[in-house]
């Protein structure tokens, strides 16, 4: 009788450990989702027209970082956009084209911004000259 019993404590023991292995999965699968959800809402999508100047992020300076080495190459004009985030640029010094991944440009601004006339400001530093008088 104790061989029977045992035996069933260890069906329901098996039972049991693998209750506990489906939820595991489970949590681990509603917490992967949420994480997704999260990322993906964190994610900001780049809108590039035609002719507009961009900056090509340098992929391989990512794992060999230097200290005044910019990451940003270019700057490049778009040609073309294709449907999924692709783009092709075309180099303004040697006008070779390439097709690269949406995420890698940027837009490219040049010179500062301009400031409208009503609301600039001006900030005037004065130095004193300083004396030291014992």
């Amino acid at each position: 009788m104790d061989l029977i019993q045992s035996g069933v404590e260890r069906k329901l023991q098996l039972q049991e450990l693998e209750e506990l292995r489906l939820d595991a999965y489970e949590s681990s699968r509603i917490y992967k989702e949420k994480t997704k959800a999260f990322r993906d809402k964190q994610i900001l999508m780049k809108e590039f027209v035609v002719g507009q100047d961009v900056l090509l992020f340098n992929s391989h300076l990512k794992f060999m970082p230097g200290k005044l080495i910019s990451r940003w190459n270019g700057p490049f004009v778009i040609t073309n956009v294709f449907p999924y985030g692709a783009v092709e640029l075309k180099d303004k010094q040697s006008g070779s084209t390439f097709t690269v991944n949406g995420h890698h440009p940027k837009p490219f601004y040049e010179g500062t911004p301009q400031q409208h006339e009503d609301t600039e400001m001006e900030a005037e530093i004065r130095l004193l000259d300083a004396v030291y008088s014992p």
